[in-house]
């Protein structure tokens, strides 16, 4: 079992940056996957950014340029650095992970919700205008 606990979310200004956290703990494989959703009232729950136990990345084309994903393996904890926030980037975030993950985000690059097996309670990120 994995428990994962995000911080980090809050109320910001269009342009603004923000940096959430997931603190992971628990029985996590050697071979995992994490990731980064969100989901907006009334849509659905979107993929954002993924990255492996090797450090591969994958990033939605939708947040490209503007979102980072990074890890901390002394802590296992997972980043998500966001900047030029604009109101359409208003939901809830949630970490998620899939323990074990074969494949990594390099093979397997899909950020699909289906695929996670742990998740997080979400983090809400306000943006206003």
């Amino acid at each position: 079992q994995v428990q994962l606990v995000e911080s980090g979310g809050g109320s910001v200004q269009a342009g603004g940056s923000l940096r959430l956290s997931c603190a992971a703990s628990g029985n996590i494989a050697s071979r995992y996957c994490m990731g980064w959703f969100r989901q907006a009232p009334g849509k659905k729950r979107e993929g954002l950014a993924s990255i492996d136990s090797d450090g591969a990345k994958r990033y939605a084309d939708s947040v490209k340029g503007r979102f980072t994903i990074s890890k901390d393996n002394t802590k296992i904890a997972l980043y998500l650095q966001i900047n030029s926030l604009k109101p359409e980037d208003t939901a809830m975030y949630y970490c998620a992970a899939k323990s074990p993950c074969i494949y990594g985000v390099t093979l397997f690059p899909r950020l699909d919700s289906d695929d996670y097996n742990y998740w997080g309670q979400g983090t809400q990120v306000t943006v206003s205008s």
